[in-house]
């Protein structure tokens, strides 16, 4: 094990020397960085394809990309800032401090949505049909953003010692706040280095979205009207990170409480979204009833 390393013991894989960043002479970039922006790169490459495959005009959805990511990282941080507000309340100007972490998902996808909608609004197309392609390509940004996190050692879960176990040095840990009192005690000593071992939940949160993308993709010449895909992601994705948020040491938390904000949005969302494909695919059997008497 070297103090560099990345572990997982019970599948005897061990990542030597898995780096943060790559030097091209004094200047650095981190990887951290490289996979968001290869992400970003396949997410666009996707959604001009689907644009162009459903005979949509690829200006408007690169408006949408564009603009989404712009207001979707301010969205992100700050959703992040509000749920985070004492790391900034005494240093405000820290607030604009991205190169130091602080960005989260949610607050990316309401931002990114809200542009999206605006967007719409102003070229006068439909955002329900926009929104069944520009999922594809935020799924396609969170499969990948979440090895980000893999690079930076950070938003890995509780300790455990299961099959999926994964073993990091403690000096390479990037947030010593996340490392739990049950992490210490249950503290593994390879080669002279003091590692913890955690779950990967940047692992689980990635397949997880993979598995999300594929079922979309399958379904998607199937769906039954505009937003379908839309809702089906919001409420799929709800769920399955509601789960994953509940191992995870970082959690965001309302204030003077120990409840995840993303848990109850997530579950919040799932059952928002549930209620309404459920409404909306009684008022098609309903329009299709009512359409076969009258012929």
């Amino acid at each position: 094990m070297y103090e560099d390393s990345i572990a997982f013991p019970h599948l005897h894989i061990l990542l030597k020397h898995v780096g943060r960043r790559l030097m091209i002479g004094n200047f650095s970039i981190a990887f951290y960085g490289m996979v968001i922006a290869l992400g970003m790169v396949l997410a666009f490459v996707f959604i001009m394809l689907e644009a162009k495959r459903l005979g949509y005009k690829q200006d408007d959805f690169m408006d949408m990309f564009i603009f989404g990511i712009i207001f979707g990282v301010i969205g992100a941080r700050i959703y992040y800032v509000i749920f985070s507000w004492d790391l900034y309340k005494d240093n405000p100007l820290q607030i604009f401090n991205i190169r130091g972490g602080g960005l989260a998902i949610y607050g990316g996808i309401i931002g990114g949505t809200i542009t999206v909608i605006v967007i719409c609004v102003l070229k006068k197309l439909n955002f329900w049909k926009a929104a069944d392609v520009i999922i594809f390509g935020v799924l396609i940004g969170q499969i990948f953003g979440r090895w980000g996190n893999f690079f930076n050692r950070e938003a890995f879960g509780k300790y455990t010692d299961s099959l999926f176990a994964m073993r990091i040095p403690i000096d390479a840990v990037n947030r010593t706040q996340d490392i739990t009192a049950e992490m210490k005690a249950h503290i593994v000593t390879v080669s002279g280095i003091d590692c913890i071992q955690v779950h990967p939940t940047f692992l689980y949160e990635s397949l997880f979205n993979l598995c999300l993308f594929l079922c979309l993709l399958l379904y998607r010449k199937h769906k039954k009207f505009d937003g379908e895909l839309f809702f089906l992601y919001i409420g799929f994705y709800g769920l399955g990170r509601s789960i994953i948020e509940g191992l995870r040491t970082d959690q965001l938390q309302f204030a003077g409480t120990s409840i995840a904000v993303s848990q109850v949005l997530g579950i919040s969302l799932f059952a928002a979204s549930a209620l309404y494909l459920w409404f909306a695919h009684y008022r098609k059997m309903v329009k299709e009833w009512a359409a076969g008497k009258k012929s």
